[in-house]
């Protein structure tokens, strides 16, 4: 295939169905004498009407009607109301409607001005004396409220036509008539069928929205009079006509010309040989001018000529089905019904027939009918001529027809088809109620891509969302009610016992089927998001607390479909879990207002022997609490890790990188620390076997692997750094011996992909967008050849509170304090906090970290009860999975807290997590988050004072000391800074 045509392939140019038809008739005047105005009412409201017509034909904004009979009453409704056009009905006795009109005309000479009339003898007569040239036409009154419709919609094409056929590559087709009574009888045929088949078109639109836009892009029907004015319109819109219905007999150079029809055809069939051209005349003799220029023939005597015409335009104008015929026989061999039967037939379409289609520009033109825009301006230019390559043409097609799919694709939810739904299909929802909190932000992930198309600018990298399918809200309402789950569910059984019963519940058989046509397309493995209404939202977001399951790839489609629903299902009944509702108590929501949606989504990343995983997994923020060296907090902060996210989420070691200074890095900024403080295991989605038992824990079918075993599947080519345990050195690259070090080195140091680059732009595009400081994951797969792609997952806000404190906390002297930080998250004043819940350290050992957590949760739970907010102190890493590093809790088991204290000891020294699982709920909450190693000097942390204070409450492992006058808990979290006064 020539090289220009495989680059020009991509270049389309995307049509704002928003921005057409702009300008529309709402206000019309009626001038008439009553009777004439009952007898155009018919003994009806005319509002009503062609209110019913609009809705029959799915048109949006009916005009208004308002009638008067005199100059008087014409007076007072223009000074009530604005008019968009006036229509004048002359009686037989008098031709007041025209001294009516005049004024009209010159007060407001913008408005146009129709004449309508019964044309009977007395009428014809007195209109024969009267100036008619401030009327934009004349019609013909049949008693047919469709002409009132056509009337409307011509004006509005006209006053539409240059920006919507320019600018936006609009069709249009040329009705050529001088005859008052045919026209009059013709544009009400053409419109409705016109207005029929885009009714049709249109329900290729991805959603019921975007349905109503493209009706818009209907072809504009334009009517000429005279050969002058026929000859100018088709000159300025030629590339957009799509063909051309004359008269033979109508006006040239003033004159009535018998063969104007015939001049005019032929000079258009001069300038274009393919241009459907349909002449129309009372004279049968004329039948032979039209086979002369290559038009087809109606005869206005015929038996039923608007149905002659509507075969026609339907045949030649590129309306209906495409339909491929056998050249010579006429033998029907394939019938195209949309764009995605293009596509899938377009390698197969038999040879000698597409060849004729493509030597009349009819794919372009069939395009062009259905609204298609940018497809059809883009193949129109391709003709026979420029490259005589079927088989290029075929591949120019399919590729043009993926390209506008996935450009329509993005930046919109379309409604689920299951008839529709393939590779190309990007984000679609399965119900009508919401898509909860996830669903919502990755819908404005993909409204974030389309607005900055900078960010496809890398060469080689690409970022777009992973194919998702959302079940709404509604979804979820109708399982509960309809398997009676809320009995259950609301009670305090385990939560073993509750997930049994959601799995024992079944489906809508319609759900199955969507499911169903859902795998057909989807061949990787699928999580299952929980997506609450709740969830991520913007001032209690309830990150984490939900279930996300995985399951793999099974080639038994029933199998899979088992599994799917069952993941489904098991996401449902996370809601009730005994967390949820220790969560919902401590936000004081009302679990049974909670709804669920689910997100299926392909997980990111590649296969190797038996396990799936992505090259990168990460979580970005726009707003960096531990700025370190030149970096300024709002240059944002990342954790990247290799294999699924979960291990980011769940507290593991993840590499720290500021996007804007990717080249300094504190973890591998020596070697030591390199060692100790990256990642050495990542979680990979068991894909060998078969999870039938579902568990509430949904990482069941995960594999923590050690960080070997990527290395093994050839997954950190250019991930990874090697020890070289000789020279002591780490060295980026993979070789043989030493250990192996994640630290991202290609990505961030090595340009093998502009990571860095995307996510400064998409963080701070985050940022302008949502209007705060906003949070995002992300994962990322690298592809052999160092290109690769960029998946955003999820993005959701950091609520924003007051940055900085007026005053210096740092100047506050330490008898004031009971304890201070200086690598401190939060901001403002707490003033309510009466309470501290700290870990004894004496004797300490992390081996008692499990037990730990556990009287936590129960002093936890009975501040919540009480409304006791409180401030926790212990050694190590709150959340950490990895119960060595820290106190394993979970969010639900500390969410009374509104002050969390990392305090190091001097012989239990873990670095500081940053609060890592429980970021989000942080930052929305407004809980504070401290770094104290007052063993070596790095703040301060009155332990023997606590000591002193009695006890409310002392176990094994904790104390709970309470104050009769509140302590103060100022943070300012820009300037690190964070003190607990006495």
């Amino acid at each position: 295939m020539p090289q220009e045509y495989v680059q020009a392939c991509p270049i389309l140019r995307d049509t704002s169905f928003t921005h057409l038809m702009m300008r529309r008739i709402c206000n019309v005047l009626i001038i008439a004498n009553p009777y004439d105005a009952f007898m155009l009412e018919d003994d009806g409201r005319v509002d009503e009407k062609i209110f019913d017509e609009y809705a029959k034909l799915g048109l949006r904004f009916p005009p208004r009607f308002f009638q008067v009979a005199s100059a008087e009453e014409a007076e007072a409704e223009l000074q009530r109301t604005s008019f968009d056009l006036v229509i004048c009905m002359p009686g037989a006795e008098d031709n007041d409607v025209f001294c009516i009109a005049r004024d009209i005309k010159q007060r407001f000479p913008q408005v146009p001005l129709i004449v309508l009339t019964p044309f009977s003898h007395g009428i014809t007569q007195r209109m024969q004396n009267e100036d008619l040239s401030i009327f934009e036409y004349v019609f013909c009154w049949l008693g047919n409220t469709d002409l009132l419709l056509s009337i409307i919609k011509l004006i509005e094409d006209k006053m539409n036509l240059d920006q919507d056929v320019l600018q936006a590559g609009v069709q249009m087709i040329l009705l050529v008539e001088d005859s008052i009574r045919h026209y009059s009888s013709i544009l009400p045929n053409l419109y409705k069928f016109v207005l029929q088949q885009s009714l049709e078109f249109a329900t290729e639109a991805l959603n019921s929205q975007l349905e109503m836009l493209r009706m818009r892009g209907r072809p504009k029907i334009v009517l000429a009079r005279n050969y002058e004015e026929a000859w100018a319109l088709y000159n300025r819109y030629c590339t957009h006509t799509l063909g051309v219905i004359s008269d033979c007999r109508f006006p040239r150079e003033g004159k009535t010309d018998e063969q104007a029809g015939f001049r005019l055809l032929s000079k258009m069939r001069e300038a274009d040989p393919y241009l459907p051209l349909i002449m129309q005349s009372s004279e049968t003799d004329k039948r032979e001018y039209a086979q002369r220029c290559g038009a087809s023939f109606i005869d206005k005597n015929s038996k039923n000529p608007a149905d002659d015409l509507r075969q026609l335009v339907l045949r030649n104008f590129g309306f209906g089905d495409f339909i491929f015929r056998k050249p010579g026989t006429r033998h029907e061999e394939v019938r195209i019904r949309n764009l995605k039967d293009l596509q899938d037939n377009i390698f197969t379409l038999p040879q000698e027939s597409l060849l004729y289609h493509i030597r009349h520009n009819n794919v372009s033109r069939w395009l062009g009918s259905r609204a298609l825009f940018p497809i059809s301006e883009f193949l129109r230019d391709i003709t026979w001529d420029s490259l005589q390559d079927i088989d290029a043409h075929r591949q120019i097609i399919f590729d043009a027809i993926v390209r506008y799919r996935r450009m329509k694709n993005q930046g919109v939810v379309a409604v689920f088809n299951r008839h529709r739904f393939d590779r190309y299909s990007n984000f679609a929802r399965i119900g009508d109620g919401s898509l909860g909190g996830k669903g919502r932000g990755l819908a404005f992930l993909d409204h974030i891509i389309l607005r900055h198309p900078d960010l496809n600018d890398f060469p080689g990298a690409s970022v777009q969302l992973p194919k998702t399918v959302v079940l709404c809200t509604d979804l979820f309402d109708e399982f509960m009610e309809q398997s009676d789950l809320y009995p259950i569910a609301l009670s305090d059984v385990p939560d073993e016992e509750i997930l049994a019963a959601f799995l024992s519940a079944t489906f809508p058989q319609r759900l199955r089927e969507d499911l169903i046509a859902y795998l057909q397309v989807v061949n990787e493995p699928i999580a299952i998001r929980s997506s609450s209404l709740l969830e991520d939202a913007h001032y209690q977001p309830f990150a984490g607390i939900y279930s996300t399951y995985m399951i793999p790839p099974v080639a038994d489609i029933t199998q899979r479909l088992e599994l799917l629903m069952n993941a489904i299902k098991a996401v449902y009944a996370s809601v009730f879990y005994q967390d949820s509702k220790a969560y919902m108590a401590a936000t004081r929501n009302v679990i049974d207002q909670e709804k669920m949606a689910v997100l299926l989504q392909e997980v990111v990343g590649s296969a190797y022997d038996g396990r799936y995983y992505p090259h990168i997994s990460g979580v970005g923020r726009s707003l960096n609490y531990y700025p370190i060296g030149d970096e300024a907090p709002e240059d944002g902060i990342v954790n990247l890790a290799l294999g699924l996210g979960k291990y980011i989420v769940d507290g593991g070691l993840s590499l720290r990188v500021c996007p804007a200074y990717p080249n300094k890095v504190l973890q591998t900024s020596e070697v030591d620390i390199a060692l100790r403080e990256t990642q050495t295991r990542f979680y990979a989605l068991d894909t060998t076997t078969c999870p039938t038992n579902f568990q509430v824990d949904d990482g069941f079918n995960l594999l923590k692997l050690p960080v070997n075993e990527a290395v093994k599947d050839g997954a950190m080519r250019f991930t990874c750094s090697t020890y070289d345990p000789y020279d002591m050195v780490i060295r980026d690259g993979i070789y043989e011996g030493g250990r192996k070090v994640v630290t991202f080195s290609g990505v961030l140091q090595h340009g093998v992909f502009p990571l860095p680059e995307l996510l400064q732009k998409l963080l701070r595009y985050g940022r302008e967008e949502m209007r705060r400081e906003v949070e995002v994951e992300f994962a990322v797969k690298l592809l052999p050849d160092r290109t690769g792609i960029f998946y955003p997952l999820q993005i959701r806000p950091m609520v924003a509170a007051r940055l900085q404190l007026d005053e210096d906390l740092s100047l506050i002297p330490d008898e004031k304090a009971l304890l201070h930080s200086h690598h401190a998250i939060g901001h403002g004043i707490l003033s309510d906090i009466f309470d501290i819940i700290y870990v004894k350290t004496e004797n300490f050992s992390a081996s008692h970290n499990p037990a730990v957590a556990d009287e936590i949760e129960q002093f936890n739970r009975r501040m919540v009860a009480e409304g006791r907010p409180y401030v926790l102190v212990g050694p190590g890493r709150w959340g950490s999975s990895d119960p060595w590093l820290g106190i394993p809790v979970k969010w639900p088991h500390i969410s009374g807290a509104k002050v969390i204290v990392e305090a190091g000891l001097s012989n239990y020294r873990v670095d500081p997590s940053q609060g890592t699982h429980f970021f989000q709920n942080l930052t929305s909450f407004g809980v504070a988050y401290y770094t104290i190693d007052d063993y070596k000097g790095d703040g301060l942390y009155r332990y023997d004072y606590l000591a002193q204070q009695p006890a409310e409450k002392e176990t094994s492992y904790l104390r709970l000391v309470h104050f009769d006058h509140p302590i103060v808990v100022k943070t300012d979290g820009i300037n690190k800074e964070g003190v607990v006064l006495l």
